[in-house]
């Protein structure tokens, strides 16, 4: 009599095998051979071979001095600048910038109007939920500039969480988010960029403005008799990254790269200095 659990095993076996097979050799294409195929898709939809086809990379980005501003010839200067035009020239392509609205520069982005955020944006958990972000190219923080007038001895924190404090901050910036963590009680005037956040101040329609480091101390040293920097520390500290669309591990992995060899060779820290510590650059400013 024949033993069935051994009929059965004999059966079962060959069939394996043969489903194993298949998968192998589906379509008549090794399995290694279909994953080559996948990994060469993936790669041919990146944002890196896009840029490199179409010959301009294009970025997202807003005006903040010093980050990004219009010179007196109508130029686009700034420190974002200066890393966008180097990325582009390693690249071998042209930089194409592409100004937007900085509280709907991440749509903006998902929406595909530019390859990249180059642009001086802190890194948040809020944020990557929607977008990639690089390995950061900068530190900076926040800090704030305050009246004279209006806000003089006032040195802590606590001074300017109360109701009747007015804080001027740029609208849908992450220094203006810090501040409104540290400060729930405090009332905040929110505007467009900083230059109507500092005037807020200067004209004694605010206490005190928030912003990214170094913008609260320029205004500081650009309006010595009004302004006052009230902290010796910053209020938060950031940390700043290009955003990318999710899903593409290539140009993740190039643009870290990337600012990791421009960190060794000091180009972005030399880049820093000048924009950020030293005003020799003011003269572009445009009057």
């Amino acid at each position: 009599m024949t033993d069935e659990s051994g009929f059965r095993r004999r059966l079962i076996a060959p069939a394996a095998g043969g489903l194993a097979a298949l998968g192998a050799f589906a379509f008549g294409r090794p399995a290694a051979a279909q994953g080559n195929d996948a990994r060469a898709a993936l790669a041919a939809t990146s944002m890196v071979e896009e840029v490199k086809r179409r010959g301009t990379l294009r970025v997202g980005m807003s005006t903040f001095v010093p980050w990004a501003f219009r010179n007196r010839a109508g130029e686009l200067v700034g420190y974002e600048i200066d890393v966008a035009n180097r990325l582009a020239q390693d690249m071998g392509v042209r930089a194409e910038f592409v100004p937007t609205a900085w509280d709907g520069i991440i749509p903006a982005l998902l929406a595909g109007r530019f390859d990249a955020i180059i642009g001086g944006m802190t890194i948040t958990p809020q944020r990557n939920l929607s977008a990639n972000f690089t390995v950061p190219y900068s530190a900076t923080g926040v800090d704030m500039a305050a009246s004279k007038r209006m806000a003089a001895n006032m040195t802590t924190l606590d001074a300017y969480n109360r109701p009747n404090i007015t804080i001027a901050g740029r609208r849908g910036t992450s220094a203006l988010a810090a501040a409104q963590r540290l400060l729930p009680r405090a009332t905040f005037r929110q505007f467009d960029d900083d230059a109507q956040s500092i005037l807020e101040v200067v004209n004694g329609r605010a206490h005190a403005m928030v912003g990214s480091i170094p913008r609260p101390l320029f205004a500081v040293l650009d309006n010595p008799d009004a302004l006052f920097s009230p902290f010796a520390e910053p209020m938060a500290r950031q940390a700043d990254a290009m955003a990318l669309r999710k899903s593409d591990p290539d140009a993740l992995n190039f643009l870290n790269n990337w600012i990791l060899l421009r960190q060794l060779d000091g180009w972005l820290e030399e880049r820093q200095k000048y924009w950020f510590s030293a005003r020799e650059w003011r003269d572009q400013l445009p009057g």
